[in-house]
C-alpha cells in the first residue's frame, strides 16, 4: 500500500496526489470511473449487507459511489475533518447539511452576505419548515454573540463573503455558537481548503460548492461537506431522501481537478495580489475588496486565519453603474461569465447579476455598490490580466 502524507494540511501537495485509496484489483493511473447505478452482490448475505450499511460505497450510487469516497477522502484530509460526502452542487451540500441539523421551532443565525442560493434557503425556505433565522453584520463577532439564543442550534457563515470579500471570525464565532450547543457551519468556497480550514478554528462542518476551486475547470457541477464520521452518517440519511446525488462523471472530473488544487491556488494567490495592487492605484478605481491588501479593513484577521488571500477580489468603479457594465465589455482576457475558482479568469458585474434576486435597498444592505465588479483570477500570467484590466479602464 502507497504512504500517504501523515498531516495533509502541512503537505497538501502529496495529499491530493497520494491521499485517496485505489480500489482494490484496479490497474490504471487514472481512476476508473464506476458508471453503474446499481452493483452486483455475491449472494443473500452480501446484498443484505450492502443494502443496510450506512454509506456503502457500491451498493446503489444515490447511496454512494466508489469514487464520491476518493473525493471526499481527500477533501476531507484537506480540511483536518475524519470524514465528507459528495453532492450534485454546493447548494445540495449546502440545503442537505442545513435541513439535516434543523428542526421546527430551531433559531439560526447567519450573516447579511451570503450566496444567492443560501440566502433563498435562510430567508424562504427555512421559515417554512418552522425555522426562525436572525442575520447579523458579518464582519461584527458581538453581533453573532448578541442574536444566539438559548433556542439557537445553528450558526452558518461564509467567509470571504459572496461578493464583497468581507471576513466572519470564525473561532469567535465559534465560541459564541458552542456556549449554547449550536453548530457552527462554514461555506469555505471562496477561500478553499489551501487558503483556510475551518475546523482548525472550531468549526463542526465545513462545505464547498466544489464546482468552483475544488474542481477548477469549470466543467462540473458539485458539492463537498466534510465534518465527523458520526455527523457524516446523520447528513448521509437526510442526502439519501433528498435525493442530490453527484455523478460518478463529476466524481471523476472533480478528483481530477482536486490534483492540482494546490498548485493552482498558490498560482492565483499570487496573481490576485499583484492584480488587486495594480487596481489599487489606478485612478479609475474608487475601491478594491480582497483580503491581502493592507488596505482592507479587516487585513489583520485575514493575516490570523487564513494561510493564503485567495483568487477572489472586487473592485469599485469610477463612474457608477454604467461604468461598470462598460468596464466589464471592454474586457479581453477575463470571460464575462458567472462562478469562479477556474483556470480561466472571470468578471461579473455583481449589482447586475443580484438584480433579480435582491432590490436596492438589500443591496445596499449587503454593500453591493452599483459600481461592483467582481474578478476571479485564472492561471494567465499577471502582467497580461493587469494588462487588459488597464486598457478596460482607460477606453473612452
Amino acid at each position: 500500500m502507497p504512504l500517504t502524507p501523515a498531516d495533509p494540511t502541512r503537505d497538501a501537495d502529496t495529499w491530493l496526489l497520494h491521499g485517496d485509496t485505489r480500489p482494490t484489483g484496479e490497474r490504471t493511473v487514472a481512476p476508473s470511473i464506476p458508471y453503474s447505478a446499481t452493483f452486483i452482490a455475491d449472494d443473500a448475505a452480501n446484498f443484505a449487507a450492502m443494502a443496510t450499511t450506512a454509506r456503502h460505497p457500491s451498493y446503489y450510487t444515490r447511496y454512494g459511489n466508489p469514487l464520491h469516497d476518493r473525493v471526499a477522502d481527500l477533501v476531507a484530509g484537506l480540511e483536518g475533518a475524519e470524514s465528507g460526502l459528495c453532492f450534485a452542487s454546493g447548494m445540495a451540500a449546502i440545503s442537505t447539511v442545513v435541513l439535516s441539523v434543523t428542526r421546527a421551532g430551531d433559531h439560526v443565525v447567519a450573516q447579511n452576505n451570503h450566496y444567492m442560493g443560501t440566502s433563498m434557503l435562510l430567508t424562504e425556505i427555512l421559515p417554512r419548515f418552522g425555522v426562525t433565522v436572525t442575520s447579523v453584520d458579518q464582519t461584527d463577532p458581538d453581533a453573532f454573540a448578541a442574536a444566539i439564543r438559548p433556542e439557537t442550534t445553528l450558526v452558518h457563515i461564509e467567509t470571504p463573503a459572496n461578493p464583497t470579500l468581507a471576513l466572519t471570525d470564525i473561532a469567535a464565532v465559534a465560541d459564541s455558537a458552542h456556549r449554547v450547543g449550536a453548530l457552527l457551519t462554514v461555506d469555505n468556497t471562496f477561500a478553499s481548503p489551501i487558503n483556510q480550514r475551518p475546523i482548525s478554528l472550531g468549526a463542526d462542518i465545513v462545505m464547498h460548492s466544489a464546482t468552483k476551486a475544488l474542481g477548477g475547470h469549470h466543467d462540473l457541477t458539485a458539492g463537498v461537506a466534510v465534518t465527523t464520521q458520526a455527523r457524516c452518517t446523520e447528513i448521509w440519511r437526510t442526502a439519501v431522501a433528498l435525493g442530490a446525488t453527484m455523478s460518478p462523471m463529476d466524481a471523476w472530473l472533480l478528483l481530477r481537478g482536486l490534483r492540482t488544487l494546490a498548485v493552482r491556488a498558490r498560482q492565483q494567490n499570487d496573481t490576485a495580489i499583484a492584480v488587486a495592487r495594480f487596481l489599487h492605484d489606478h485612478s479609475n478605481v474608487t475601491a478594491v475588496h480582497y483580503p491581502g491588501l493592507p488596505s482592507h479593513p479587516q487585513h489583520e484577521l485575514a493575516r490570523r486565519q487564513m494561510h493564503g488571500f485567495g483568487s477572489l477580489l472586487a473592485v469599485e468603479i469610477d463612474g457608477g453603474y454604467g461604468a461598470a457594465q462598460r468596464f466589464v465589455a471592454r474586457l479581453r482576457l477575463f470571460t464575462h461569465a458567472v462562478s469562479l475558482g477556474g483556470v480561466e479568469s472571470l468578471a461579473v458585474h455583481a449589482a447586475a447579476m443580484w438584480a433579480g434576486t435582491l432590490d436596492e435597498d438589500q443591496m445596499r444592505a449587503a454593500a453591493i455598490e452599483p459600481s461592483l465588479v467582481r474578478l476571479s483570477i485564472g492561471l494567465e500570467h499577471p502582467d497580461a490580466l493587469c494588462d487588459d484590466l488597464r486598457q478596460a479602464l482607460e477606453t473612452n
